[in-house]
């Protein structure tokens, strides 16, 4: 098997083999939530235009995401996990746009299998893949509005390498580090209605869902997450 730790965008474009798109602050920790509320699909785009046009086209679905961190106006939902994981999801369909995540789903359209990445569910995605055996894996870390490596898409790739290799990996290591560098953010007073310090330990909680995410395609055109269980 080769695994190969690729970056933002770029990263996205030449994932090859079975990708996994990373954003675990907080696109794809957030997906999981919704999906554990009982969402039937998730719909993610790269565009706010693109959501609009779909809600219109689909009024009793749902938008959640972000721009600048915050929700996006006239949007159900932004991108905090801590605001919606009391919500009862059962039978949704959500569209769901981000400046990382999404962007980094469609545009990893040279892979053969896409899924998303993050820590709450990194042992189901590295027993999935190991289920598909496929010869390369691309894990693409889509970093800070797909624009800078961030420390918790990097480690959330690193540990899923280590999964697939039977390789020792400290998370507990990791988390510390991200607490002082990339989640620094959570914790500052001013962030708090749209960044709350609990999604921190929600987009944190390693290995919660025993789920993977994979993108698939819809008979009326659009890509859909799909939740699998390994």
């Amino acid at each position: 098997m080769e695994i190969t730790i690729s970056h933002l965008t770029e990263g996205a474009q030449n994932a090859r083999g079975i990708a996994v798109v990373i954003d675990v602050f907080r696109a794809f920790s957030t997906a999981c939530y919704v999906f554990n509320g009982g969402a039937e699909k998730i719909v993610p785009v790269g565009a706010v235009e693109r959501a609009f046009k779909l809600k219109k086209q689909h009024p009793d679905w749902m938008i959640m995401g972000e721009r600048d961190e915050r929700k996006v106006e006239g949007f159900d939902f932004g991108n905090s996990p801590s605001h919606l994981i009391d919500f009862d999801f059962t039978g949704r369909s959500v569209i769901q746009t981000t400046s990382a995540g999404t962007r980094g789903l469609v545009n990893a359209t040279g892979a053969e299998e896409v899924l998303t990445g993050s820590f709450v569910n990194a042992a189901a995605i590295a027993a999935y893949i190991r289920k598909k055996a496929l010869e390369q894996v691309s894990l693409v870390c889509m970093g800070y509005a797909a624009e800078y490596q961030t420390e918790e898409d990097t480690f959330c790739a690193e540990y899923i390498k280590a999964l697939l290799l039977n390789e020792s990996i400290d998370f507990r290591e990791m988390r510390e580090v991200i607490r002082n560098t990339a989640g620094k953010r959570f914790f500052i007073d001013e962030n708090q209605y749209f960044a709350p310090s609990s999604d921190f330990d929600l987009c944190l909680d390693l290995n919660k869902f025993p789920f993977v995410l994979r993108l698939e395609e819809s008979t009326e055109g659009y890509h859909f997450l799909n939740k699998l269980i390994p």
